[in-house]
């Protein structure tokens, strides 16, 4: 995989043109992904590894992305590791006790690598299929696990959150420290297995200003990526342009950056680092004319850190036209 573009991409080595894949490329847009995981739940989709490895080859044969990126769910480790929770189709994830004192996190069972020996399987199966196509691990910052599981679901402002972490900072960071551990524990087992990078997802950062990140956040990713060796590291998080610099201290290698801040900027608030991203997702809805002349822009400004790997500023809405992310990929790769 030594020439692989992605993973050159993100030691900031010369590529031809910017490697690209696309965050939920494998989901809701793609008919066959519809198809193949109908009438079964997600978690139980991410249980079973054949429907992994043929949800997450599905947008490489599509639309010969130059990776893939292993079908999976953040929360996946909380409930093998025993966290009574289940994915609620229309709402997300949903935590049957939700945390909100010492006891509940200690109460909180860490994470057996062989509670999730069916991740490992289905990143062997997916590596015998891939050839020299890159296959990204992830999983969830420590910050976003913690969020879902005080609230006890989706939050649109994270009250809870807030309030355990100023008002009980022992307990938060208890809490972040557990969570920590689970989510090493879980990307050691994907790189164990061969994947070739990881993402670190905290899709929630962006609700913090830079001084809490700095406080209640950046010191548990910092344990996770720091935990990480040998492969590139992504982290990416969603509004969070005024946090980038805080993040780029995190210990990834590519930093992700959503739509709201050009990537020429986002050079300059994490030199020396790779940067993936950032095309609106309602880009795409636009007209063609529209779409090419914003993927231009994006590589152009992505020229400014480097290393650049192309993607969007977040995931792939389910609305999205396939045959549209076919077009930039070609026209990305023709850059």
């Amino acid at each position: 995989m030594t020439d692989n573009l992605l993973l050159r991409a993100a030691r900031g080595q010369a590529v031809p043109h910017p490697p690209v894949w696309f965050m939920r490329q494998a989901g809701r847009s793609l008919p066959e992904y519809r198809a193949v995981r109908a009438g079964i739940g997600m978690l139980e989709s991410c249980r079973r590894p054949d429907l992994v490895c043929e949800i997450t080859l599905q947008p490489v044969r599509r639309h010969e992305v130059d990776a893939a990126i292993l079908f999976s769910d953040i929360v996946v480790p909380l409930q093998a590791a025993g966290v009574d929770l289940d994915i609620v189709a229309g709402t997300g994830p949903v935590v049957a006790s939700p945390v909100a004192t010492m006891a509940d996190v200690s109460a909180l069972p860490l994470l057996d690598p062989s509670a999730v020996e069916f991740v490992a399987e289905s990143i062997r199966l997916l590596l015998a299929e891939l050839g020299q196509t890159a296959l990204i691990g992830f999983a969830g910052a420590p910050f976003t696990l913690a969020s879902y599981l005080v609230e006890g679901g989706p939050s649109r402002h994270h009250v809870k959150t807030k309030a355990l972490m100023y008002g009980a900072p022992d307990v938060w960071h208890a809490l972040c420290e557990r969570l920590a551990d689970i989510t090493l524990t879980f990307l050691r087992v994907q790189a164990d297995a061969g994947v070739h990078a990881v993402q670190l997802f905290d899709s929630w950062a962006g609700a913090l200003s830079e001084a809490d990140y700095r406080r209640y956040v950046l010191p548990h990713s910092r344990r996770v990526l720091d935990g990480i060796a040998g492969i590139p590291k992504i982290h990416f998080g969603v509004g969070t342009g005024e946090l980038l610099t805080a993040m780029g201290e995190a210990g990834a290698d590519v930093v992700g950056v959503d739509w709201r801040t050009p990537l020429d900027v986002a050079a300059g608030r994490v030199p020396g680092k790779a940067l993936q991203g950032n095309l609106d997702p309602c880009v795409l809805f636009a007209p063609w004319e529209v779409v090419e002349a914003e993927v231009r822009r994006v590589v152009a400004e992505g020229r400014k850190a480097p290393g650049h790997i192309f993607n969007l500023g977040h995931g792939v809405m389910p609305e999205t036209d396939p045959d549209v992310l076919t077009r930039v990929v070609s026209l990305v790769h023709s850059l």
